[in-house]
């Protein structure tokens, strides 16, 4: 993996960490946002100039791949980059959790 993507998106904000945890399966923009406002309970709305934004920006770097169009909205998927990316990402805010509880100090 580039070190350059890597500090570009690790850590990541809410919104770049949903949307990649989203594309684990092909899902076009408007998919996403309602399944993440679903999974957040409301709490996260990403707004269609962030989600297309940061689509654009995932593509562009690697992290996500068009897969098809369908009803003139276009799906994308994961790569293999992207999916390294979400499981760095993951096993840090995991790690935070534990560090929170304490579970990870050695005091």
């Amino acid at each position: 993996m580039d070190d350059k993507i890597k500090r570009i998106y690790v850590p990541m904000t809410e919104s770049g960490f949903y949307i990649l945890f989203c594309l684990q399966k092909p899902q076009h923009g408007y998919g996403i946002s309602q399944q993440v406002k679903k999974m957040t309970g409301g709490q996260l709305t990403i707004s269609a100039g962030t989600m297309y934004g940061t689509l654009s920006k995932m593509e562009k770097d690697g992290l996500i791949s068009f897969c098809y169009e369908e009803d003139k909205r276009k799906l994308y998927q994961l790569t293999d980059l992207g999916r390294e990316i979400l499981e760095l990402e993951i096993r840090r805010i995991e790690r935070l959790y534990r560090n929170s509880k304490g579970e990870d100090c050695n005091a």
